[in-house]
Protein backbone atom coordinates (compact mmCIF):
# COMPACT_ATOMS: atom_id res chain seq x y z
CA UNK A 1 0.00 0.00 0.00
CA UNK A 2 1.28 3.39 -0.68
CA UNK A 3 2.28 5.70 1.80
CA UNK A 4 -0.58 7.77 0.74
CA UNK A 5 -3.15 5.52 0.96
CA UNK A 6 -1.71 4.13 4.24
CA UNK A 7 -2.29 7.88 5.85
CA UNK A 8 -5.51 7.98 4.54
CA UNK A 9 -6.20 4.71 6.22
CA UNK A 10 -5.01 5.61 9.30
CA UNK A 11 -7.77 8.64 9.30
CA UNK A 12 -10.73 6.43 8.31
CA UNK A 13 -9.76 3.07 10.33
CA UNK A 14 -11.17 3.80 13.02
CA UNK A 15 -15.05 4.65 11.34
CA UNK A 16 -14.20 1.15 9.48
CA UNK A 17 -13.84 -0.94 12.86
CA UNK A 18 -16.90 0.76 14.46
CA UNK A 19 -18.78 0.15 11.19
CA UNK A 20 -17.90 -3.76 11.21
CA UNK A 21 -18.89 -3.43 14.53
CA UNK A 22 -22.16 -2.28 13.91
CA UNK A 23 -22.83 -5.64 11.97
CA UNK A 24 -21.34 -7.82 15.25
CA UNK A 25 -19.48 -8.60 17.74
CA UNK A 26 -16.05 -9.15 17.01
CA UNK A 27 -12.92 -9.78 18.77
CA UNK A 28 -9.49 -8.18 17.60
CA UNK A 29 -7.64 -11.31 15.15
CA UNK A 30 -11.24 -11.52 13.73
CA UNK A 31 -11.44 -7.29 12.69
CA UNK A 32 -7.53 -8.13 11.44
CA UNK A 33 -8.24 -10.94 9.43
CA UNK A 34 -11.71 -9.03 8.15
CA UNK A 35 -9.83 -6.07 7.18
CA UNK A 36 -7.02 -8.54 5.46
CA UNK A 37 -9.91 -10.12 3.59
CA UNK A 38 -11.26 -7.03 2.61
CA UNK A 39 -7.49 -5.86 0.90
CA UNK A 40 -6.15 -3.91 3.55
CA UNK A 41 -3.14 -6.88 4.38
CA UNK A 42 -0.68 -4.15 5.50
CA UNK A 43 -2.39 -3.59 8.48
CA UNK A 44 -0.54 -5.08 11.94
CA UNK A 45 -2.55 -6.50 14.53
CA UNK A 46 -1.25 -4.07 16.73
CA UNK A 47 -2.09 -1.21 15.38
CA UNK A 48 -6.11 -2.95 15.50
CA UNK A 49 -5.36 -3.70 19.18
CA UNK A 50 -4.12 -0.32 19.92
CA UNK A 51 -7.26 1.03 18.48
CA UNK A 52 -9.75 -1.28 20.31
CA UNK A 53 -7.82 -0.27 23.26
CA UNK A 54 -8.66 3.43 22.58
CA UNK A 55 -12.72 3.02 21.25
CA UNK A 56 -12.67 0.76 24.63
CA UNK A 57 -11.38 3.53 27.03
CA UNK A 58 -13.45 6.17 24.65
CA UNK A 59 -16.73 4.01 25.67
CA UNK A 60 -17.75 3.10 22.41
CA UNK A 61 -17.70 -0.56 22.77
CA UNK A 62 -18.35 -2.97 25.31
CA UNK A 63 -16.34 -5.34 26.30
CA UNK A 64 -16.84 -9.61 26.73
CA UNK A 65 -14.19 -12.00 27.84
CA UNK A 66 -15.18 -15.29 26.58
CA UNK A 67 -13.30 -18.43 26.73
CA UNK A 68 -11.37 -19.18 24.77
CA UNK A 69 -9.76 -23.05 23.12
CA UNK A 70 -6.64 -21.92 23.47
CA UNK A 71 -5.10 -19.20 25.49
CA UNK A 72 -6.68 -16.39 27.82
CA UNK A 73 -10.23 -15.81 27.49
CA UNK A 74 -11.24 -13.08 24.20
CA UNK A 75 -11.87 -9.91 24.43
CA UNK A 76 -15.09 -9.67 21.83
CA UNK A 77 -15.98 -5.87 21.80
CA UNK A 78 -19.37 -4.86 20.64
CA UNK A 79 -20.77 -1.68 19.55
CA UNK A 80 -22.58 0.33 22.22
CA UNK A 81 -24.78 3.61 21.81
CA UNK A 82 -22.18 6.14 21.93
CA UNK A 83 -20.43 3.82 19.46
CA UNK A 84 -23.15 4.08 17.42
CA UNK A 85 -23.85 8.14 17.52
CA UNK A 86 -19.91 7.83 17.21
CA UNK A 87 -20.11 5.81 13.63
CA UNK A 88 -23.22 7.93 12.53
CA UNK A 89 -21.27 11.09 12.98
CA UNK A 90 -18.40 9.55 11.01
CA UNK A 91 -20.58 8.86 7.90
CA UNK A 92 -21.39 12.23 8.10
CA UNK A 93 -18.09 13.55 7.51
CA UNK A 94 -17.06 10.87 5.28
CA UNK A 95 -20.28 11.86 3.44
CA UNK A 96 -19.26 15.63 3.31
CA UNK A 97 -15.54 14.66 2.41
CA UNK A 98 -16.44 12.42 0.02
CA UNK A 99 -19.09 14.79 -1.91
CA UNK A 100 -16.67 17.66 -1.91
CA UNK A 101 -13.31 15.75 -3.33
CA UNK A 102 -15.79 14.30 -5.90
CA UNK A 103 -16.54 17.68 -6.97
CA UNK A 104 -12.98 18.77 -6.80
CA UNK A 105 -12.16 15.66 -8.98
CA UNK A 106 -14.65 16.59 -11.91
CA UNK A 107 -14.43 20.17 -11.70
CA UNK A 108 -10.07 19.62 -12.01
CA UNK A 109 -11.05 17.06 -14.59
CA UNK A 110 -10.20 17.39 -18.30
CA UNK A 111 -13.23 18.18 -20.38
CA UNK A 112 -13.72 14.84 -21.99
CA UNK A 113 -13.79 13.29 -18.44
CA UNK A 114 -16.19 15.36 -17.01
CA UNK A 115 -20.14 14.11 -15.96
CA UNK A 116 -22.72 16.36 -16.13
Amino acid sequence: MAKQATEMLKGTLEGIVLALLSGRAAYGYEITAWLRDKGFAEIAEGTVYALLLRIEQRGLVDVEKVPSEKGPPRKVYTLNAAGREQLTEFWSNWNFLSERIQELRLRNAPEQHRKD
